[in-house]
């Protein structure tokens, strides 16, 4: 028989025995009796022992990834089956728009959160994700890489939380701190 078709057949009883743990769980969720750690108990054995069994039929590789797919397709459709259309209730009015700070309008304010947002806030990240690299197990290309992932992110967070925050100091303090203490870690376990 071919791989198809085995992997086919494999996905009868297992499109069968998603379901049935899904509907367990779903049971357990509106069940408040003495009962309900049996539900779940009995959902998350059926569906464990479904994702074991597959690894044996049809191989450590495919099994698993079979049997979670299909797990997550048979779950997601018995939460669809269960949902209920309700009738939306109304809100009380509100702004659209927060009202603005209070911000004093010094111009060495605006210098001084410019130099945040930008080169101290990228000194910050870059520092975060060398520290980052350093310390993080795996090989050091993939590592290598994700620092280089995560610096433009960690970047964009602390221009938005500098240009966001009212308290200037405190942005000042927390990412010039964390410049110092990431490079340093860094420094102190090398790379």
């Amino acid at each position: 028989m071919s791989p198809e078709a085995t992997t086919l057949l494999a996905s009868i009883p297992l499109i069968a025995g998603g379901v049935g743990g899904a509907r367990l769980l779903r049971r357990a969720w509106g069940d408040r009796s003495a009962r309900r750690p049996l539900w779940i108990v009995g959902g998350w054995a059926l569906l464990a022992t479904l994702t074991f069994a597959y690894a044996f039929w049809l191989g450590p590789a495919r099994g698993p990834f079979i049997a979670v797919t299909l797990i997550s397709v048979c779950v997601l459709l018995v939460v669809a089956w269960g949902m209920e259309r309700r009738t939306a209730r109304g809100r009380a009015e509100r702004s659209l728009a927060p009202e603005p700070s209070n911000r004093g309008a010094k111009a060495w304010r605006g210098w001084l959160r410019a130099l945040l947002a930008g080169p101290i806030g990228m000194i910050a990240a870059m520092g975060t994700a060398i520290a980052f690299v350093a310390f993080c197990p795996g090989a050091a290309e993939t590592r290598l890489v994700l620092g280089g992932l995560l610096a433009p992110l960690l970047w964009g967070a602390a221009m938005a939380w500098t240009l966001a925050d009212d308290k200037i100091l405190r942005a000042t303090a927390v990412l010039v701190g964390v410049s110092l203490a990431t490079f340093a870690a860094a420094m102190l376990k090398g790379f």
